[in-house]
């Protein structure tokens, strides 16, 4: 059964990718009420659990390198959701912030996780099981 090893549907690496854009579909209609795509959303969520961090932080956090995170952070900053400054006490350091826009969104996504959520079909308990060993298997991929 050597042919069993390379068959799509025995991937885990499949299963987790297609899982991943099926995921970020359901997102997209309650983010484009808020003029957002799903990279913008997870930056904000970011910096709504604590604002004022370096893009070398948020691109760690978010697994995301500098190439990436640049124009996405100039659209969030056009957009009036943050604010980007030198950090004074290292210069090559860029801080971000959110604005009272940024902050304000908050309010507006504080919905999205529960109706995403009840999309999925899971229960709470195999939801939070399924999200620590996603979780697990990326910490033991680093």
């Amino acid at each position: 059964m050597q042919n069993e090893k390379l068959r799509l549907d025995n991937q885990l690496c499949f299963a987790i990718y297609a899982c991943a854009r099926q995921m970020t579909k359901l997102y997209k209609p309650y983010l484009d009420e808020l003029g957002l795509t799903y990279t913008q959303y997870i930056s904000l969520l970011v910096l709504w659990e604590g604002d004022k961090i370096t893009v070398k932080e948020l691109g760690e956090k978010l697994y995301l390198d500098s190439g990436t995170l640049t124009p996405l952070l100039q659209k969030l900053d056009t957009m009036g959701f943050i604010e980007r400054t030198r950090d004074e006490n290292d210069k090559r350091n860029v801080l971000i912030s959110l604005t009272l826009r940024g902050k304000t969104l908050k309010e507006k996504a504080y919905e999205i996780p529960s109706k995403i959520f009840s999309h999925t079909g899971l229960s709470l308990e195999h939801a939070i099981s399924l999200r620590e060993d996603l979780k697990e298997t990326l910490n033991n991929i680093k």
